[in-house]
């Protein structure tokens, strides 16, 4: 036991110096890269390069660089190799910094920034173009196999509101590798460019890079200060309505089916929304849905319009702008009744309204009485023949018999004779 305590010493002390020399040193010192620069490799985009400090100790480590892009647009993020690519709109200038790090598990190990900055391009204050604005579309491409779909592209700007009249715009854009001037521009009415028209480009009809878009100029009175801008493709792409829209009504069965639009992207890619509007009632049915068909459940005795649009949907790539509406069809029967007949049915129905108004009116306050009171009948009494037939037998005989009158009360009866 003597013995093996010592033994046991010297290897704890061998085990603790072997993992001393494995693991990283919480004091090591790191030093910056050197030879950090930032250059212009395209429209938008720039590369960072940098070297690893040779003064920098070398251990059993593995360095790190953190890249910290501090303009136009804060970024940050980390990287094992001494490049990276930016994309970056650049008429704002542009700088970064780079430093080296190590991380283990207990703490963040890092040197100083080594930084480098690219100025903003020369040019005067408010002769770059604004409100620039872009967008793609597919269109089939029947004379190519290998590319059998074609993505136009169409831009437009303002002129800078400090731009010299004999000022004039140039714009390029570029995609991936491929850059490309504008040959077909529009102008206003001092002849400056603003808007452009590329009936073919080599952007990719599904890609998911962005596109750069550049527009410098040229003037004898001043410098015109380039501007450019980055396009996602997914927010300016401008999708085809739905081909072939057919709809037919059996019964009230509205049943409408439709072919996807001319685009690279599959069948399975589109989201749809259907638009029914019944002209007969104006009322107006919008739905959504996955598939190239629809049932509604209408009445058939109106007619009926219907409309399609598409979006690419967010399956096979982030959600953009919907198409226009595809040009309106009409099925069903619209059975609008002739003026005439319906001036008589509104007529008919305001008479018999005004009729009913006036039989309630009358009902309730008890005018039809008032308006036309009752007439008493005579009453019949068969005294009056005795009377008559002795007045004129009397008359005969020269004796005279008068009835003077009978004088009825209510409840009482009088009857007066005088006789001569």
């Amino acid at each position: 036991m003597i013995i093996m305590a010592p033994v046991l010493l010297i290897l704890l002390g061998a085990t603790e110096i072997l993992q001393a020399d494995l693991l990283p040193d919480d004091k090591i010192s790191l030093l910056p890269p050197v030879n950090f620069t930032i250059k212009v490799t395209g429209l938008a985009q720039v590369l960072l390069r940098w070297e690893p400090n040779p003064d920098q100790e070398q251990r059993n480590v593995n360095l790190e660089y953190q890249v910290k892009i501090n303009a136009p647009k804060e970024d940050d993020y980390e990287t094992r190799i001494t490049e990276s690519k930016c994309v970056t709109i650049l008429h704002k200038g542009f700088s970064a910094s780079v430093r080296t790090i190590l991380q283990n598990d207990h703490s963040l190990l890092a040197s100083s920034w080594a930084s480098a900055e690219l100025h903003a391009p020369p040019g005067s204050p408010g002769t770059s173009v604004v409100n620039l604005t872009c967008t793609t579309n597919t269109t089939a491409d029947n004379y190519s196999h290998l590319r059998p779909y074609q993505v136009s592209l169409h831009c437009t700007w303002l002129v800078g509101t400090d731009a010299p009249e004999d000022t004039q715009y140039f714009l390029y854009y570029r995609y991936g590798s491929w850059t490309e001037e504008c040959q077909e521009y529009s102008k206003d009415s001092t002849g400056r460019n603003i808007a452009c028209w590329f009936p073919r480009t080599f952007i990719h009809s599904r890609g998911r890079d962005w596109l750069a878009v550049l527009v410098n100029g040229s003037s004898k009175h001043s410098a015109i200060k380039p501007f450019d801008q980055l396009f996602a493709l997914h927010a300016i792409d401008q999708i085809n309505p739905p081909l072939n829209v057919t709809a037919e009504i059996e019964g009230t069965r509205l049943s409408i089916q439709w072919e996807k639009p001319v685009s690279a992207f599959p069948i399975h890619c589109f989201d749809y929304e259907v638009k029914i509007h019944n002209a007969r009632n104006g009322y107006l049915q919008i739905e959504k849905m996955m598939t190239n068909a629809f049932i509604s459940i209408i009445d058939d005795l109106s007619k009926y319009g219907v409309q399609v649009r598409a979006a690419v949907s967010s399956m096979c790539r982030e959600a953009g702008l919907w198409s226009e509406w595809s040009q309106p069809i009409y099925v069903g029967k619209d059975e609008h009744k002739p003026l005439r007949e319906w001036f008589l049915i509104v007529l008919m129905a305001t008479i018999c309204f005004i009729l009913l108004i006036l039989l309630l009116i009358c009902r309730i306050c008890h005018l039809w009485i008032k308006l036309f009171p009752p007439i008493p009948a005579p009453k019949s009494n068969i005294k009056d023949l005795f009377v008559t037939a002795n007045y004129e037998k009397a008359g005969s005989v020269e004796t005279e018999i008068e009835v003077i009158s009978y004088i009825e009360k209510p409840g009482v009866e009088t009857l007066e004779d005088s006789v001569f």
